[in-house]
């Protein structure tokens, strides 16, 4: 290393002249060994080099006060290991004040596992920050699965109950079907065909006043159909009869335009109530076995109800039930009529008697047909299938038992079988 500092003006010149120079070696270590000094053999040679191990542990001389030749004479044999001995000894008096005079050999383990000692310290740094965070795990894992255990306990109960739409769907066709029936009844009795079996059935009363059969059925059709047609009052209004008088009083027209309003709107809410069935009895179909047949079996049962009912009054009082039928749908003193006008020639009182035995016979009849197809028998209610396969599952196993028990009855007591099974039993025994 070259000092490049400037040199001080007041520094003298360092003495060069080598003619004063003596013999005696410059340095203490290169002088020769006399028998004042120890050598490094001797006993005071050993403790001189042993001085500065023992020293920084427990010799009260101050730092620096050895001499040049013993700090040399003990410095040069002393080895590496004895210098980190010596480290080790005086960083464990600095930390604890301890002294340390085992061999410098057994101090070296002391200062090397210091990276491993660090290591464990961060892995119980890093299992307490475990153990720690343990409680809030456990209780986020709980949480988890009590929030588990309610979906399973929800999607349980949904599976279990049964959905509320079907059945609305069934009250609802229940309830139509009644409705359903009558209006198709009525929509079968104001046609032509029923006017032409009235008329030329036995026993129909007559015309009193000149009608015949062939006037009864032409004029009884304008009537029957203006009640389905989108004509005016002026249909059944402009029509004559032969002598050229209007064939229908005013009254009659008024009447027949109310009759007409009734009939439509009855058509209307029944093709309604048709197209929502068929929506319900699809969705029924596809979606929830078994709804159509338990909605038409109820509607068929309120259906008997209902025509049973209303036949028991009309059988009761026919003129009662027939009076009390149109104060519900016309205004009073708007649907009576005398024995010369239209309507009552055209449409005399057996007529309507047989209009409403046609309307409940065909309602009743339909009833008892939907009533027999959608009996809840065994085998709609599936239960049939049901003991069928369950009796197919019992039978092979009560069979495969009794085979079994037939096979292990000759391997219990010995006494039957053939070599093969003895042998069979021999190598199964072995």
């Amino acid at each position: 290393m070259t000092d490049k500092s400037p040199t001080p003006p007041d520094r003298p010149d360092p003495h060069l002249d080598p003619s004063d120079d003596t013999d005696e070696p410059a340095f203490d270590w290169m002088k020769p060994a006399s028998a004042g000094k120890p050598t490094a053999g001797s006993p005071a040679g050993s403790a001189a080099a042993a001085g500065p191990a023992a020293g920084p542990a427990g010799s009260a001389a101050p730092a620096g006060t050895a001499a040049p030749s013993e700090a040399t004479t003990a410095g040069q044999p002393e080895s590496r290991a004895d210098r980190k001995a010596a480290e080790a000894a005086a960083t464990g008096q600095t930390n604890g004040g301890q002294t340390n005079a085992a061999p410098s050999n057994a101090a070296q383990p002391d200062a090397v596992p210091s990276d491993s000692l660090t290591d464990d310290d961060e892995r119980g740094a890093g299992a307490g920050a475990s153990a720690g965070a343990r409680p809030d795990s456990a209780a986020e894992d709980e949480v988890e699965r009590r929030n588990a255990e309610r979906r399973t306990a929800e999607r349980e109960q949904a599976a279990k109950a049964k959905p509320v739409l079907p059945r609305v769907l069934q009250v609802l066709l229940a309830v139509f079907y009644p409705v359903i029936l009558l209006v198709l009844a009525v929509r079968a009795v104001t046609s032509p065909l029923f006017l032409w079996v009235e008329y030329n059935r036995p026993g129909f009363p007559g015309d009193g006043y000149g009608f015949s059969a062939d006037d009864r059925m032409t004029y009884g059709s304008y009537a029957v159909d203006y009640l389905s047609n989108w004509s005016g009052p002026r249909y059944l209004g402009d029509l004559v009869d032969q002598s050229g008088e209007r064939l229908f009083k005013d009254g009659e027209v008024s009447h027949m335009a109310d009759v007409k309003a009734v009939i439509l709107s009855t058509f209307g809410a029944g093709t309604l109530l048709i197209l929502l069935g068929l929506a319900a009895v699809i969705y029924l179909k596809r979606r929830h076995s078994g709804g159509v047949r338990r909605g038409l079996f109820a509607g068929s049962l309120v259906t008997l109800a209902l025509i049973i009912g209303l036949g028991t009054l009309a059988v009761l009082g026919w003129e009662q039930f027939f009076t009390d039928f149109h104060r519900i749908f016309f205004a009073n003193g708007t649907w009576t009529f005398t024995l010369q006008d239209t309507l009552i020639r055209l449409f005399p009182g057996q007529f309507w008697m047989d209009a409403g035995i046609a309307i409940g016979s065909l309602v009743l009849l339909a009833a008892l047909v939907t009533l027999v197809l959608t009996w809840p028998t065994r085998r709609r209610r599936g239960l049939g299938k049901k003991a069928a396969s369950t009796a197919k599952g019992t039978d092979p196993d009560a069979g495969a038992g009794t085979d079994a028990t037939a096979e292990a009855a000759p391997a219990a007591d010995g006494t039957a079988g053939s070599d093969a099974e003895g042998g069979a039993r021999t190598r199964h025994t072995v």
